[in-house]
């Protein structure tokens, strides 16, 4: 039984190239009581792999989450599956606004403890007890009102280049630190205001929505499908567009155009820009916004440490990475004290 990619990323990149075939770029997610994950996650595997299904698929407990690109022509026998599996039946699917066919050269189907980390240790919080979905023309009606407070439930890298008008963005690096300064900022307003949250494709405002409910928010609601079908919902319609700027999104694209406004700035120059790159040093990798010119001028570098780094052969390089612990503070979006002009 084959668990695993027989492919490299750039021996499955090169197929696909040569295919000149059309993929789609989907997520979706689901909040489920699942006795088995490691069973789930095999399954899906198994299937997937046979559909030619690449991207990176978490299962836990609490549900799944997956963002992941299937070929078009496959993609009913793709549903097909989906409805086959109880809870997924019917499961609304987030399809990129902008395609690429290349935004996942593996598939991976890993079992983790969350499917969104919460660092929340509460056995009598109930992740399906959620808050009310609203739709893009519910959404727009609700925001109009007074008694609305509009809470992205995003990263600071993510709200810094696209967000919904007159939104709450916390500066915040993880989900887990959003929680408890949110609740603290609009503790007084539990029962006469209504929390409207919104996030990428919905899994985390969905979460969100019923832990405040957990704690005591009477009117809980949140953007169902997230900023991506919200965009699609107001294109199709013809609805007027709240959200300004840059979608950021979790493959290789990096972001989705919503608006035409440009709100965040390259943090080496200070230009208006809001394209997200990682620094070119693999030792660094820091994610952050950078303009074309500042990329020429840098080679593709966060620092001139890093720049001067890059101009070494590749033999040293390695010498100079190996023994380092890789970790995620090694890649920490955003943060660094050599980025003059971060927000």
């Amino acid at each position: 039984m084959q668990l695993y990619n027989t492919l490299s990323a750039k021996e499955r990149r090169a197929l696909i190239e040569e295919a000149g075939e059309d993929r789609l770029t989907i997520s979706f997610y689901k909040y489920a009581h699942i006795g088995n994950p490691v069973i789930l996650r095999n399954h899906l595997f198994i299937h997937w792999n046979a559909l030619d299904v690449l991207g990176r698929i978490y299962v836990a407990k609490e549900g799944i989450n997956a963002q992941l690109s299937v070929p078009a022509k496959n993609f009913d026998g793709f549903k097909d599956h989906l409805d086959s599996i109880s809870f997924l039946e019917g499961v609304r699917l987030n399809i990129a606004i902008e395609q690429d066919n290349l935004s996942f050269l593996k598939l991976k189907v890993k079992v983790r403890h969350k499917i969104v980390a919460d660092g929340l240790n509460d056995d009598t919080f109930d992740v399906t007890r959620k808050g009310q979905h609203v739709d893009a023309r519910e959404f727009n009606e609700l925001v109009k009102t007074e008694e609305a407070i509009v809470v992205d439930m995003r990263n600071h890298y993510e709200s810094e280049i696209g967000h919904f008008e007159n939104a709450i963005t916390p500066d915040v690096d993880t989900f887990r630190d959003s929680l408890d300064i949110i609740e603290d900022q609009l503790s007084e307003h539990k029962e006469d205001k209504k929390l409207v949250m919104y996030c990428t494709g919905g899994i985390r405002c969905e979460k969100a929505s019923a832990y405040f409910k957990h704690k005591g928010f009477k009117q809980v609601y949140q953007l169902e499908g997230g900023i991506i079908e919200y965009t699609r919902q107001v294109r199709s319609q013809e609805l007027d567009n709240k959200f300004i700027g840059k979608n950021f999104v979790f493959d290789h694209r990096r972001a989705e155009q919503i608006s035409e406004e440009v709100i965040a700035k390259c943090h080496q120059c200070g230009q208006p820009f809001d394209t997200h790159v990682n620094c070119a040093n693999e030792a660094c990798h820091l994610l952050f916004i950078q303009c074309e010119d500042c990329a020429t001028k840098m080679n593709d570098c966060c620092s001139i440490d890093c720049k001067e780094i890059t101009a070494l052969p590749e033999a040293e390089q390695k010498v100079l990475r190996r023994g380092k612990e890789v970790s995620n503070k090694i890649f920490k979006k955003g943060r660094s004290e050599v980025l003059k002009y971060k927000k």
